[in-house]
């Protein structure tokens, strides 16, 4: 079937509840693939539709045995793992509402989305996660039962109880009562309330955002009706956040409704797991991108040599991107493409040439069958989105958020224009409301934020579009670009309006700028509050001989993977550093206009975290938490 065939025609293109869809895979593709992992060994383990479908099943009668009604809430605390899925789709053909709380929330902020919800059950992850709940407990009058997911923790005492022990009650359900499952989950309709999924909460309490089988269901087909074709072989590669809309439907509902498999990963083995599971797809955000960039920039980057070789190959990629652009800079590119197909013959054979160098040994490092990625949860670069096409890596940037059930707008195939997150969606309205907002509407979007019936209304306009709270600007062929958060614009004294977003984004594919956050509101100028690289700047200070204090630097450990979070103040101090921090930003201020430009800077000793309440689980940063969590320097940038 070639490429204008698969558009016409695409068979998994259907409407239903998700019990209703998990019901067709294990009915007509149980002996396929449906996830893949590793276990603690590192050994690759896997289920199929037909055993995922008997897990689900098992975990819903277990559900129903500790009393779970239609319309219950059952909470999800759990990083990224097919068990989330496993409790996911057993609370929804359970008739239940699938409450997300990401893993990394302290235990007042679970309390409070527990009280707020009146969950009845929660499934924890780990003994970390059951040691938090069990010290909120109390404090949570309708919770009845923890659920913990490891293994490895076998507890069943009191109001704790392992994954195994509800697995194993729902099991004898089923011999007791076979049509007990069939009938729970068939009696599930498309416009029951199916999560609750809590907004950030950057200000105030997080508010409840609620989606129903229907907006999910038409969010999912929303993004099947333009995305490229999704092939039966695919593998679909999932290390965001599940308690995200963003990986949960763009991610996980698109492969659950292509029947295709799911393979698990985190941002921290994301390198080593792309050659390991091969993926096809992949769903990321800015920041995971920009670290993409960075490892295989490091990798190919080992001596000057092929430094320079990566350079070249870089600036050659460019242009043969220029060769398929427009005056407005829109790329033609589709997957399987020939990216050379309007380059002259002396470009063919030079991108040919780096291509064997280098792009093939990147696409290697990815795992060899690439097709496509996409992007959201924060603005991709519009010099990253080229960087990534000049080594053959498409990526589709899209625009949405939890209360749209994401993609209201995004680029297309054929389509692309670096910098834009597309047009319209399929089944979306919008328009730009005067103050600049991007105000929208569809099937997708959520129907309520639970128990707040205020802020529902505050969230609409009259005429009943969403006010996404975003700044946009119109671009040619109805594509948008976002400009800011409407609170993330900076307003100088001068009454100049700044989005901090573009100064921030300019440092996207710094090799020396981990992070940057532009300030400056009611000031003179714009600052910067700026966290290096330590890794590249380790890595240098040991080529060159560099003593430092080694003893003050920290890190984390996540999955074996160490990353540093810390430095000691000797470290920031050090001349190198500061020269070429300096000279990023004077390169940086080239792009901005006069009074974007970044006039002073700090360099900060630590990084953002989950954990310091200063980013998001899909790393954003909270821009309140950190500028107070920074006073004092930023108070010594305007001192």
């Amino acid at each position: 079937m070639d490429y204008l065939e698969q558009n016409e025609y695409r068979w998994y293109m259907s409407q239903q509840t998700f019990p209703e869809l998990l019901n067709r895979n294990v009915t007509c593709f149980g002996a396929k693939k449906a996830q893949m992992w590793k276990n603690k060994s590192g050994e690759i383990e896997s289920l199929t539709y037909a055993q995922l479908g008997r897990v689900v099943k098992e975990i819903t009668c277990g559900l129903m045995e500790l009393g779970v009604d239609p319309g219950d809430r059952v909470a999800v605390m759990s990083n990224t793992r097919p068990d989330w899925v496993w409790c996911d789709y057993g609370i929804l053909c359970a008739a239940g509402i699938t409450v997300c709380i990401y893993p990394s929330l302290s235990s007042s902020e679970m309390a409070y989305i527990m009280n707020d919800s009146g969950t009845k059950i929660i499934f924890v992850e780990n003994q970390t996660h059951l040691d938090k709940c069990l010290e909120i407990v109390d404090s949570v009058p309708s919770l009845e039962k923890i659920v913990v997911i490891d293994g490895e923790i076998n507890v069943n005492s009191g109001k704790v109880t392992s994954l195994n022990s509800l697995r194993e009650i729902g099991n004898k359900l089923t011999i007791r009562d076979r049509f007990a499952f069939e009938h729970r989950w068939r009696s599930v309709k498309l416009t029951d309330r199916m999560t609750i999924v809590y907004t950030s909460g950057t200000t105030g309490n997080p508010k409840g955002a609620v989606h129903t089988h229907f907006s999910i269901s038409a969010a999912v087909l929303r993004d099947l009706t333009f995305a490229p074709f999704i092939d039966d072989d695919y593998v679909l590669l999932s290390f965001l956040p599940l308690s995200h809309t963003y990986e949960r439907e763009c991610g996980h509902a698109l492969a659950m409704q292509t029947a295709i498999t799911v393979a698990y990963s985190s941002p921290q083995t994301l390198v080593t797991d792309f050659g390991l599971f091969r993926p096809h797809v992949f769903m990321s955000v800015p920041r995971i991108y920009e670290r993409i960039f960075m490892a295989l920039r490091a990798a190919t980057s080992q001596s000057t040599l092929k430094k320079a070789i990566f350079n070249r190959a870089i600036a050659t990629g460019l242009k043969v991107v220029e060769s398929i652009s427009d005056e407005n800079g829109f790329v033609d590119v589709y997957p399987h493409m020939d990216i050379t197909r309007n380059a002259g013959l002396f470009l063919k054979l030079k991108h040919k040439l780096y291509d064997k160098l280098v792009f093939s040994k990147v696409r290697e490092t990815m795992g060899g069958r690439f097709v496509f990625a996409c992007s959201a949860a924060g603005s991709l670069s519009a010099d990253l989105c080229k960087l990534f096409l000049s080594m053959g890596l498409i990526i589709y940037e899209g625009y949405g958020s939890t209360e749209t059930c994401n993609t209201i707008n995004m680029n297309r195939v054929h389509r692309v224009l670096p910098g834009s997150v597309g047009p319209l969606c399929p089944g979306v309205d919008g328009y730009i409301a005067e103050d600049g907002e991007w105000c929208v509407r569809g099937n997708n979007i959520f129907l309520e934020y639970w128990n707040n019936p205020e802020a529902t209304k505050e969230a609409f306009t009259e005429d009943g579009y969403y006010k996404t709270g975003d700044i946009v600007e119109m671009l040619p062929e109805g594509f948008i670009k976002i400009v800011d958060r409407k609170k993330g614009l900076i307003v100088l004294d001068t009454g100049k309006n700044i989005a901090s977003s573009k100064v921030e984004q300019a440092f996207s594919t710094s090799s020396y700028v981990d992070l940057a956050i532009a300030i400056g509101d009611n000031q003179k100028f714009i600052g910067a509050l700026i966290v290096p690289n330590f890794e590249e700047f380790i890595s240098l200070l040991e080529q060159k001989g560099i003593t430092y204090d080694k003893s003050a630097l920290q890190f984390s450990d996540v999955n074996g993977v160490q990353t540093c979070v810390k430095v000691g103040d000797d470290f920031i101090n050090i001349p190198l550093l500061k020269e070429l921090i300096d000279k990023e930003i004077e390169s940086i201020n080239l792009e901005l206009e006069s009074y974007e430009k970044i006039k002073k800077y700090t360099i900060l000793n630590r990084r953002l975290t989950e954990e310091t309440g200063e980013m998001t689980p899909t790393l954003k940063v909270k821009r309140k938490v950190a500028l107070s969590n920074f006073a004092k320097e930023i108070k010594d940038i305007y001192g």
